[in-house]
């Protein structure tokens, strides 16, 4: 089916129609309004190696997607296959040809474009037959073959249809966006960054989905070039490693890319189903999609995945109002968010909102729950300002809960806490070493043999993140400084930690992906863990620096930072709505 939709795109088409009978197994029609063919030209094109979509002998300047179409005779040898086509202005001819048997050849009353139907697969050949794959595999198959070519050219319209039922139905001239969402899901499209980037000859578009909206299997990665479906090691490879820091590693990114290539400088014809190509330059090909990629998601800024939990809000329950027993009055019935006690944030100024929490705990217990609001210096500042609010409580000592102008942001403040410190890691290595902070007394972390080797060997790596460390005997090393940014932390389990993941992917791993996997172990190490008590100053300096960060609105392991709770959310709770 493949090289047939591709016939009807070379033709010129700019309305396709592809319908299957039984995942394609019963039947499979392909009907376009390309140019059409001549009697001569169908009877040519059911004839072995003698047609050709090539213009002269340069197979490298190639611009088609197919080079010949050794499909037709193909399948006309093991089905029954019908061609009825008619050029502009020309009469309509309609050719039969059932398992290599010519059972009709003559004229047709039928409008400009090509219709090519096939019937009775291997009905001559059961033993083939017999080892096709269920007709379910086959449609999925077809499908999948059809949302790329169709995510590839958006100024052609496709209807793709299923036993009488139309499956999807795209108009031409589309944007990328919308053609690309509605063949993939609808959310992307409120969920994705676009891409437009341009090295040397090389022009990468597209959309990228942000971070946090990912799957669990590859199967939502569509890379094009030249407008040719393929799947290539280099471009899945260069996807990978620009979301490698965001992304959890059983994880997959949502993307769609478009590379355009002057043809001289890419080999489309190693691979026998052109689904493989071969770059002259591929090493820029891969930086430049690495580049652009990590480009576009910085720009997106804090945003994150902004979909309600698979039936979160169909989880909360509507209860009747009980009244307060005779001896409590109004306000020690009402629950409460508990605020932390006001303090003077003096962190703040010392280290920014990476430096270290201090531990804080509630000063009393109250006989009932009741709100505790910490005295006010200044003005309340409007929640209108900020995308992400004005912090308005803790609950759990976890979740930090904000006032935004279009609803209500609850945020994780360790998964917050942990992408600001990473981010500020990286600034820091990129502008040379990060600064460290010398223990007043060096502390041995004891681990096995082999786990000693592995950080001795990477000490130096190690160092440019201010983690001085150096062999202490057979089974321990010596830790004398650690990076300034962390403010202290469990030493020891830091640098288990990291001598675990190098264990594991070091050497899968380049350097640069290395030295963000000790920073990603680091940051996590170093952020306000869940169970600390932040005061509201200390909440909205963390909702500030989200808004400033880049890829804030996911943690190191691809979870959302943050979600929102629209207000029409919240009226739909109390049945407003």
């Amino acid at each position: 089916m493949k090289e047939l939709v591709e016939n009807a795109i070379d033709a010129g088409a700019d309305r396709i129609t592809i319908a299957l009978e039984d995942g394609s197994l019963g039947g499979l029609e392909v009907i376009d309004n390309g140019c059409g063919m001549t009697p001569d030209d169908i009877a040519l094109a059911l004839e072995r190696h003698a047609t050709s979509k090539l213009p002269d002998d340069a197979i490298e300047l190639v611009a088609t997607l197919g080079f010949r179409g050794e499909a037709l005779p193909s399948i006309a040898s093991v089905a029954r296959l019908s061609i009825s086509s008619r050029v502009a202005g020309g009469d309509g001819w309609r050719r039969v040809v059932d398992h290599g048997e010519v059972v009709e050849d003559g004229p047709a009353s039928v409008p400009p474009g090509t219709r090519i139907r096939m019937d009775n697969l291997f009905g001559n050949v059961p033993a083939r037959r017999k080892f096709l794959r269920s007709a379910r595999s086959e449609y999925a198959a077809c499908s999948d073959v059809v949302k790329r070519l169709a995510m590839a050219r958006p100024d052609i319209a496709f209807s793709f249809e299923s036993d009488g039922r139309r499956v999807f139905s795209v108009q031409a001239g589309e944007a990328r966006l919308t053609r690309i969402a509605s063949l993939t899901a609808r959310g992307l499209a409120d969920n994705a960054v676009l891409l437009d980037f341009e090295r040397e000859s090389v022009r990468l578009t597209g959309v990228a989905g942000l971070p946090t909206y990912n799957r669990g299997v590859a199967d939502h990665q569509f890379l094009f070039v030249n407008a040719r479906p393929v799947r290539d090691r280099v471009l899945v490879g260069a996807v990978r490693a620009a979301y490698a820091e965001m992304l959890a590693r059983d994880r997959h990114p949502v993307v769609a890319l478009f590379l355009d290539v002057v043809p001289q400088d890419v080999d489309v014809n190693v691979h026998p189903a052109k689904t493989e190509v071969r770059f002259r330059d591929a090493a820029m090909v891969r930086g430049m999609i690495v580049s652009g990629l990590r480009r576009a998601l910085d720009e997106g800024g804090f945003r994150a995945v902004q979909r309600p939990a698979e039936g979160a809000l169909s989880r909360w329950q509507s209860e009747a109002a009980t009244p307060p027993p005779p001896e409590r009055d109004m306000f020690s019935a009402a629950p409460a968010i508990a605020l932390a006690p006001a303090e003077e944030p003096a962190w703040l100024a010392a280290a920014g909102i990476a430096g270290g929490f201090a531990e804080r705990s509630q000063p009393y217990i109250a006989a009932a729950p009741m709100g505790r609001a910490e005295p006010s210096y200044a003005p309340v500042p409007m929640a209108e300002r900020y995308p992400l609010g004005i912090a308005r409580g803790q609950i759990a000592k976890t979740y930090i809960v904000a006032e935004a102008e279009d609803g209500l942001v609850i945020v994780d403040q360790h998964a917050a806490h942990e992408r600001l410190v990473l981010e500020r890691m990286r600034k820091a290595a990129d502008g040379g070493r990060i600064a460290s902070q010398a223990l007043l007394i060096p502390e041995v972390v004891e681990l096995d043999e082999i786990s000693c080797d592995r950080i001795e060997q990477r000490a130096g790596e190690l160092s440019d993140f201010g983690l001085e460390v150096e062999r202490f005997g057979p089974a321990a090393v010596l830790v004398r400084a650690v990076p300034a940014m962390l403010g202290g932390g469990d030493v020891h389990g830091l640098v288990q930690d990291i001598a675990d993941e190098l264990g594991t992917f070091d050497a899968a791993l380049s350097l640069k992906e290395r030295l963000d996997l000790v920073a990603s172990t680091m940051a996590c190490h170093g952020s306000v863990r869940a169970g600390r008590v932040l005061s509201v100053a200390e909440m909205n300096a963390l909702l500030r620096e989200m808004e400033i960060t880049p890829h804030s609105g996911q943690c190191n392991h691809g979870r959302p930072t943050w979600v929102k709770l629209a207000h029409s959310d919240i009226e739909r709770l109390f049945g407003r709505k």
